[in-house]
């Protein structure tokens, strides 16, 4: 016999070995039907969301709808205002989507207009490209700031205040290169498009931009330096006429009987000055506005007033520049339209008495 030998020799017992406590063996089973069903119930659930998710909400059903997003607003939050407006079922398939996409913390605030019939990805989509509404505003030639003001508060854009304190800026109506005390008359008539959120002093300098390049060129600031004008005096006379003139082939006849009154240095006279002046913009002034103590005033102030009264269009500024030869001095309405031209002032009365006496309008030009 081998001394040390491994294998046990006769008559010793063979020592069987100790099965481990981790022997699949001996593990306990565990029941998985309960897990199984769980993964099956969130399943289920999630199939039951996504399928809302694929319908298109009953608000959407009959045409757009308009949701608006605010700042600072986390995809929790996104989601709920979404649920609320309408333009989505299911804010739990929102989120899984947007986490899916990997856009979850980079949706954009604004005002989105949700197509009719969007789905969810649709309307996702929107968010994720912060593709917002616009709004269309529209500038007519005649307009004032205030006017415009008024239009921008409407529509949600700003407030009127703001409107109004930022266009009397004079800092800032020089720094975008307007040597006015205000932007009236600087803003050119047109259609814009804005978004909610554009800061005033963006939409304002996109007008008066748009200004520069219709009316501040350099053909039509040298026809005004020949005739010895201003930008700011081309402007303000501009301005009157827009206000004045009604039909388009008037124009040059009051640019006429305005430059002939400038000539021999008469009172201008112009309703549309005293109206301005007393914050009556499109109605006509009365007597006891006539009287009003006002640079504005041209019934009591010679001369172009300090700056111009609305915005006017290129029309009336070329009208500006190439008046009417006419001899006429005065004018008065025949109707909403059109007006009555006069060289004399008994001719002038005599067309007062007859277009307007019965009327019970004040006299004027």
């Amino acid at each position: 016999m081998i001394s040390g030998s491994r294998f046990p020799g006769p008559g010793r017992p063979r020592r069987r070995p100790t099965p481990s406590p981790l022997a699949p063996e001996h593990r306990p089973r565990r029941r998985r039907w309960p897990a199984l069903v769980g993964l099956l119930v969130v399943l289920a659930l999630l199939a039951v969301e996504a399928g809302r998710a694929v319908i298109p909400p009953r608000a959407l059903r009959s045409g757009p709808r308009t949701v608006e997003i605010p700042p600072q607003q986390g995809l929790l939050d996104v989601a709920r205002t979404l649920v609320d407006a309408g333009v989505i079922r299911s804010r739990l398939a929102f989120v899984a989507l947007a986490v899916l996409r990997g856009t979850a913390r980079s949706l954009k605030a604004g005002e989105y207009e949700v197509p009719q019939g969007a789905s969810l990805l649709t309307t996702l989509q929107l968010i994720e490209a912060g593709k917002v509404k616009p709004h269309l505003i529209v500038l007519p030639e005649g307009f004032t700031v205030r006017e415009l003001a008024r239009q921008l508060e409407s529509e949600g854009i700003a407030r009127a205040a703001e409107v109004l304190r930022v266009a009397s800026d004079g800092f800032f109506a020089q720094s975008l290169g307007i040597e006015a005390p205000s932007l009236e008359g600087y803003l050119f008539p047109d259609t814009y498009q804005v978004t909610k959120g554009t800061r005033v002093e963006e939409v304002l300098g996109r007008m008066v931009h748009r200004f520069r390049e219709k009316i501040a060129a350099p053909d039509v600031l040298a026809r005004a330096s020949a005739r010895g004008l201003s930008l700011h005096e081309l402007v303000t006379l501009a301005s009157i006429i827009e206000k004045e003139a009604v039909v388009p082939e008037e124009r040059p006849l009051i640019a006429g009987v305005f430059w002939n009154r400038l000539r021999r240095d008469m009172l201008l006279q112009a309703d549309p000055t005293v109206a301005y002046a007393a914050g009556k913009e499109g109605r006509a002034p009365t007597r006891e506005d006539l009287q009003i103590d006002h640079p504005f005033n041209t019934y009591r102030y010679r001369g172009l007033p300090p700056g111009p009264i609305a915005s006017p269009g290129r029309a009336s500024v070329d009208a500006s520049l190439a008046p009417a030869d006419v001899p006429y001095l005065y004018f008065v309405s025949i109707d909403d339209r059109r007006h009555h031209f006069s060289a004399t002032l008994a001719e002038h009365n005599e067309a007062v008495t007859r277009y307007r006496a019965s009327r019970g309008r004040t006299g004027a030009l």
